[in-house]
């Protein structure tokens, strides 16, 4: 399966988002998917002053409980195996607190997800 070797993507979270989402195509990009999960903020931007809100939480809440929990377990690597982790997460979780930070670890998953299922390509870390 495609989105196995995603770290924090495990079986349960894949086969879960393969047969809600299927090939993902219906989404424009990575953000449209992920706001469809219900992972980005809502945006009250008006008068060229972009306000982001709240995480709206729309969607499906048992692949937002998937994501969320695969990336709580992966920053709880960064004081056992530091090394693990990468350096986005490490400094982002120096400036946010930990729950934000998953949930921002979470939005980056999708997006990576929605990638991997339109390009039909395997999981690669450090593609640019």
């Amino acid at each position: 399966m495609l989105l196995r070797p995603i770290p924090g993507v495990g079986p349960v979270a894949a086969s879960a988002i393969v047969a809600t989402a299927g090939g993902a195509r219906q989404f424009k990009n990575g953000r449209e998917f992920a706001a469809w999960l219900g992972l980005t903020p809502l945006n009250r931007s008006s008068g060229g002053k972009e306000r982001l809100g709240r995480i709206s939480k729309m969607g499906g809440r048992y692949i937002i409980r998937l994501l969320v929990t695969g990336m709580t377990s992966r920053l709880r690597q960064v004081k056992t195996h530091p090394e693990r982790v990468d350096p986005w997460a490490r400094a982002l979780l120096e400036r946010k607190p930990t729950r934000l930070a998953t949930v921002a670890m979470a939005n980056k998953t999708a997006r990576i997800i929605w990638a991997v299922l339109t390009k039909n390509q395997h999981y690669r870390p450090n593609a640019a």
